[in-house]
C-alpha cells in the first residue's frame, strides 16, 4: 500500500525536521520518508532542532519525547513560543509506553499526534504526507495573497496620476469658468470635485493598508507613553479632555505602532465631536506576558451586534454624513497588531462611547522573535 493520493512532485521547497538523539532512529525515519520528496533535516538534540528553526520553516516536526538534557516536551514549548513556528505541527515519537499523563503533556505543549516506536512505516508516511500537503497548500495561498496584494498596490498607485489630473482640471474649471456655469453645472462640478477628493482618500488608504504587509519590520523597544503624547499633540485640534494612564514599554515596530495609535486616537476624537464634554482615555491592563492597551471615548459608540464587522476593510458602522472616513483605518490597525502577534477587539454602547483594545508583548517578557530565543539560550548563537 502506498501514498498514491499524495502529489510527491515539486516538494523540493518543503522540509521536514526529524529530531532524535539516537542516530539509528534517525536513519529509520529517513529511510521511511525518503520517497515522499521533501528535504529531510535531522537534529540530534532539542537545541540543534531550535537552531534549524531559527532559519527555516518546516511542514512538520517529528520529535522524540525522551532525549537527554532538553527533552521533547521542553523543546516543543520553546518551538511554540516563537511566532514563526507556533503553528508548525509536531508529532511526538517515543519508545516508552508512557502514561496518559505524559501523553496529555505532549498534547498540552502543542503535539498533533503521538506515535510509539517501532514506527509502522505506512502509518507514519500517511500522517506526514497530510501535513506536507497542508503546508504546500498554505504556501500557495500565501503566494496568491501576496500576488493579489501586489496587484492591488499597483492598481491603486497607478490610479493616482489620472485622478489628480481630474481633480486639477475640475478645480481650474471651478476657479476660471464658474461664472459661465448655471446652477446645475456648478452642482455637477462640485460633485466631480467631491468624488475625486474622496477617491484620492480611498486610494491613499488602500496604499497604506497594503504597505503594512510590504514594509520591513524593524523591532525595537517602544516608550508607549512618549509615543501616545506625540500622537495626541499632533492630532488634537479642538478642546478634548485626554487622560493618559500608565503605559508600559513594549516591543515592536515603532512606526507601525504609531500608526495604530494615530488611527485609534483620531477615531476617538472624531466620534466625540458631537459631545459637549468629549473625553478620551488611553491606558493599559496586564494579561499574562502581554500588555493590553486601550483607547476609550465617550462618543457615538456602536451596536455590538456589528462588532465582528468593525475591522473589515471599507466597513463603516456610521454614515459618511455623520462622520467622515473611508472605513480603512481599523482594518490597518488589525493588520498591524496581527503582524505583531497580538489581538485587537472593541466594546461599545450606542451613544455612550467605545473602547478599542489591542495586545503587544511586554518589554523584557517572553517573546516570539529570534532575538529573544537567542537571549534566553545564548549557547544556540555560535552555530547559527
Amino acid at each position: 500500500m502506498g501514498v498514491g493520493w499524495f502529489n510527491m512532485k515539486d516538494n523540493d521547497d518543503v522540509s521536514i525536521l526529524l529530531v532524535d538523539d539516537r542516530a539509528e532512529d534517525l536513519m529509520v525515519l529517513e529511510s521511511v520518508l525518503a520517497d515522499l520528496g521533501p528535504q529531510l533535516v535531522t537534529a540530534r538534540s532539542g537545541k540543534e532542532a531550535l537552531r534549524h528553526l531559527l532559519s527555516q520553516d518546516f511542514a512538520v516536526i517529528l520529535l522524540d519525547a525522551q532525549m537527554p538534557i532538553m527533552d521533547g516536551y521542553e523543546t516543543a514549548r520553546l518551538i511554540r513560543e516563537r511566532q514563526r513556528s507556533r503553528h508548525t505541527p509536531i508529532i511526538f515519537l517515543t519508545g516508552v509506553r508512557t502514561s496518559d499523563v505524559n501523553v496529555f503533556e505532549g498534547y498540552s505543549v502543542g503535539a498533533v499526534d503521538y506515535l510509539f516506536k517501532p514506527i509502522v512505516p505506512e502509518v507514519l508516511k500517511f500522517k506526514v504526507a497530510v501535513f506536507v500537503d497542508l503546508f504546500k497548500t498554505r504556501k500557495e495561498v500565501e503566494a496568491a495573497n501576496a500576488e493579489l496584494e501586489s496587484f492591488s498596490y499597483s492598481v491603486a498607485h497607478d490610479l493616482r496620476a489620472p485622478l489628480r489630473g481630474i481633480n486639477a482640471f475640475a478645480q481650474i474649471l471651478q476657479e476660471d469658468c464658474s461664472a459661465s456655469l448655471d446652477d446645475n453645472g456648478k452642482r455637477c462640478l462640485e460633485r466631480v470635485l467631491t468624488g475625486a477628493t474622496r477617491m484620492e482618500e480611498l486610494i491613499d488608504d488602500m496604499l497604506a493598508f497594503s504597505r503594512v504587509a510590504r514594509d520591513a519590520f524593524v523591532r525595537s523597544t517602544i516608550d508607549m507613553g512618549a509615543l501616545v503624547r506625540e500622537v495626541v499633540d499632533e492630532i488634537k485640534d479642538r478642546p478634548v479632555s485626554v487622560r493618559v494612564g500608565h503605559l508600559p514599554l513594549s516591543e515592536g515596530d515603532r512606526a507601525m505602532i504609531r500608526q495604530v495609535l494615530s488611527n485609534l486616537v483620531s477615531n476617538a476624537f472624531k466620534f466625540t465631536k458631537k459631545k459637549e464634554q468629549p473625553l478620551v482615555e488611553i491606558g493599559s491592563l496586564s494579561r499574562g506576558d502581554e500588555t493590553v492597551y486601550f483607547v476609550r471615548d465617550n462618543g457615538a459608540g456602536f451596536d455590538m451586534t456589528y462588532a465582528n464587522q468593525l475591522f473589515s476593510l471599507f466597513r463603516r458602522l456610521h454614515t459618511e454624513d455623520e462622520y467622515e472616513g473611508t472605513g480603512v483605518g481599523l482594518a490597518i490597525v488589525q493588520r498591524i497588531v496581527k503582524r505583531h502577534g497580538g489581538q485587537v477587539w472593541a466594546e461599545a454602547k450606542v451613544g455612550e462611547g467605545a473602547t478599542v483594545y489591542f495586545t503587544l508583548s511586554r518589554n523584557g517578557s517572553k517573546s516570539t522573535n529570534r532575538d529573544v530565543l537567542l537571549r534566553t539560550h545564548p549557547d544556540l548563537q555560535p552555530e547559527i
